[in-house]
């Protein structure tokens, strides 16, 4: 469910950012703690953190080569015809050009990573011809050392419009009517800029082919995901044998987060315990660990920006039967949304699965404890399109990937939650990205 921390690349987790605003000098000062404190040669972190390593030469980033192939493959969705949004003159009309502002999609077909502000840094690909970026003139030598391939610089000085550059560069390669797609992270003030500079232009949404890039991962990215989802289970499964008697919340994300941290990887958690975790997303009010309470940890980290989100639950000591028996169905609810998860069904059926186990396991009706969607897609963003929910048209195809994790919710009680990441099959149920479902309640990793 958690979107991993990568700040550099804008993709934070909405639920971690207020927790991470309050408590990000007590963790700077922790870390620093650790690294000055230390005694020479001891491990800062629990023992079970020793069999935590780097993932060093397993990450293979990617190529040049690669990122010219995703703009060849915009430019070719652009000239198929998608169809155009909901309630638009036209049921069909190809785009003439993408606009791409700062975001995990400029990085997608460039490579760059790039921070938003009010100084805009625009990427234009024309359906034919060679994109084009736009880029403030002071940082013009900063942004060219980003590049991984050749792609035309065009500056803005800072009483220049930088919208009026990317209207006059789309005019300099014959493109001056036609249809521009606006992709979903550009703000409404480049946009409106972008319309006034060019009225000429029909503009829309460019979901249908940003997505249809970004939805479809190829065998490289599922190499990054399975290491992200393997980095997790390597960094859970060595803060739940570290768990001690009267942590609180923020202790145990700490440890997750020096965990990720002695992998070189950014990464964090959201810690729930006890009756806390019968709120999806937390509460702010401070928790210890006791004898019989719930322990959910949801995470992940983000490898060459690709991102896991994996959810543990287990109880410190024994488990009260009720919960056990709740644990059960969410564990079956997973194993029906991955069989529901084929090429050739609709998103919406997934859901429908995996609510179905829980609600005829007396958990219902529909959101009363199951109380969120099923999952979300995954990738350069934790939370990306397309999405598992009830009534989703979505047909499902092959390289597409989704968190599953369903839970079961009882104010006042408890919570649990089961997650882990699938990708679509072009054959048969989803495959998983991680090692495997949770064994048990107690023994949350095989």
């Amino acid at each position: 469910m958690r979107m991993p921390p990568e700040l550099s690349d804008c993709n934070f987790s909405r639920r971690r950012f207020a927790q991470v605003i309050a408590a990000s000098a007590v963790t700077f000062n922790w870390k620093l703690h650790v690294s000055l404190n230390a005694p020479a040669g001891v491990e800062p972190l629990p023992p079970a953190f020793s069999a935590v390593k780097p993932l060093a030469d397993h990450v293979h980033p990617i190529a040049p080569d690669e990122f010219r192939q995703r703009i060849e493959h915009a430019q070719r969705l652009m000239g198929d015809a998608p169809p155009a949004p909901s309630g638009s003159p036209s049921q069909a009309a190809k785009y003439d050009a993408l606009f791409v502002a700062p975001g995990t999609s400029l990085y997608y077909f460039t490579g760059i990573r790039w921070g938003l502000s009010e100084r805009l840094v625009g990427l234009v690909i024309p359906r034919v011809g060679h994109p084009i970026l736009v880029v403030p003139a002071f940082e013009e030598g900063r942004l060219r050392e980003k590049l991984h391939l050749p792609i035309e610089v065009r500056i803005w000085q800072e009483d220049q419009s930088p919208t009026k550059i990317a209207a006059a560069a789309l005019a300099d390669q014959n493109i001056r009517t036609g249809r521009v797609g606006i992709e979903e992270s550009v703000g409404f003030t480049f946009f409106d800029h972008l319309r006034n500079a060019a009225p000429g232009f029909e503009y829309a949404s460019a979901d249908p082919v940003t997505i249809a890039c970004r939805a479809h991962k190829s065998a490289h990215e599922l190499e990054f995901m399975r290491l992200a989802c393997q980095a997790t289970f390597d960094v859970f499964r060595a803060t739940f044998a570290s768990l001690k008697e009267g942590m609180s919340q923020d202790d145990i994300a700490h440890l997750v987060e020096a965990g990720f941290a002695k992998m070189n990887l950014r990464g964090g958690a959201l810690v729930l315990l006890g009756t806390s975790a019968a709120l999806p997303h937390g509460t702010l009010q401070p928790q210890k660990l006791e004898e019989g309470d719930v322990v959910l940890i949801d995470g992940g980290c983000g490898v060459e920006g690709y991102a896991s989100d994996v959810t543990r639950t287990s109880v410190y000591g024994k488990p009260a039967e009720k919960i056990s028996r709740a644990f059960e169905l969410v564990r079956r609810s997973q194993d029906a949304a991955l069989d529901a998860a084929r090429a050739g069904r609709l998103s919406g059926t997934v859901d429908d699965a995996a609510r179905a186990v829980i609600v005829n396991g007396g958990y219902g009706p529909d959101y009363k404890f199951f109380a969120h969607r099923l999952g979300h897609g995954i990738g350069l963003d934790g939370h990306e399109h397309p999405y598992l929910v009830r009534g989703s048209k979505t047909i499902l195809e092959p390289g597409m990937t989704f968190s599953n994790e369903p839970g079961i919710y009882i104010p006042g009680e408890f919570g649990l939650r089961c997650e882990d990441d699938m990708v679509i099959a072009a054959e048969g149920p989803a495959q998983l990205l991680t090692s495997g479902f949770a064994p048990s309640l107690e023994k949350p990793f095989a």
